[in-house]
């Protein structure tokens, strides 16, 4: 099993940054945002640098248990581990597009949003959620957030709440067909020939990690920057390999340093978090 730990290192160890380059030279991504996700797979994986298309499908089959749909969360979850969820910018510091699927601290495998071959792809019920960001540029990428969704998005129930709001508020419409939806409402039968159809759907956003928590990190004009905010009780809880081995890579550009952050259910609260940063220097 791999973990966000070993990605970093993985990724310190290879920091190739022409990402679209990299894998599309491969015809494995035809453009910067499908090499941002491959790059992010790959880094878990332990096969940025490999070559060989069945080797890396073998080992996708035994790191990962399901590898995403587009339209529905989550992108990556590694087999008995972590859900990930890439997103990519083209503006350094530009909001998160989350379309119908507002901010999670986690997913969980009863949830609407889901598909159900993701729900059966393993035995699970809940898993902690990574939020890989990446700032691009149309070849390469430029800065990596990987941050976990329980120190950056408020539990389900803050936007459950807005949501059923919504719902009910559109319910209370008289003299409408209203049909039963995973989106915010749906109106049938709108015009009297009963050919026009209502989908009311939620648009999310949410700041990027950059805003977020600049208080911990101000980003400069570095070639390459790789930060991750681990909360110490999870990153505790990762195999002793994988700690130790991060925390004697002997790495000069990275740093792992103890911080606080504001719990985003309470922000009069503080959470205990690993900072860690790779930087590779202009």
């Amino acid at each position: 099993m791999t973990n966000i730990l070993e990605a970093i290192i993985n990724i310190a160890n290879n920091p190739i940054l022409e990402i679209r380059n990299h894998y599309s030279g491969r015809n494995r991504a035809n453009n910067v945002g499908e090499a941002l996700e491959t790059f992010v797979k790959d880094a878990f994986a332990n096969l940025i640098v490999a070559t060989d298309e069945q080797e890396r499908m073998k080992r996708y089959n035994e790191v990962f248990s399901w590898l995403g749909n587009q339209n529905h969360p989550p992108d990556i979850m590694i087999r008995n581990g972590d859900a990930i969820e890439v997103k990519k910018t083209q503006s350094a510091n530009s909001d998160l597009a989350l379309n119908s699927s507002y901010p999670k601290s986690n997913i969980q495998s009863s949830s609407s949003m889901i598909t159900q071959e993701c729900r059966v792809c393993e035995n699970w019920t809940e898993k902690d959620l990574i939020y890989c960001v990446g700032h691009t540029t149309d070849e390469a990428v430029n800065s990596l957030w990987m941050v976990y969704g329980n120190i950056y998005a408020a539990k389900h129930e803050t936007y459950q709440i807005i949501k059923q709001k919504i719902t009910d508020g559109i319910n209370e419409i008289p003299n409408v067909e209203l049909a039963i939806t995973n989106e915010l409402g749906r109106v049938n039968r709108v015009d009297p020939l009963g050919i026009t159809n209502l989908r009311i759907r939620g648009m999310w956003q949410i700041q990027n990690p950059r805003r977020v928590f600049n208080y911990l990190h101000v980003p400069t004009n570095n070639k390459f920057e790789l930060v991750s905010l681990i909360p110490t009780e999870k990153y505790n809880s990762f195999p002793i390999e994988s700690i130790k081995k991060i925390e004697n890579l002997g790495n000069q550009n990275l740093t792992i340093e103890n911080v606080n952050v504001r719990d985003p259910n309470n922000p009069a609260n503080l959470i205990e978090v690993k900072l860690i940063k790779f930087i590779i220097a202009e």
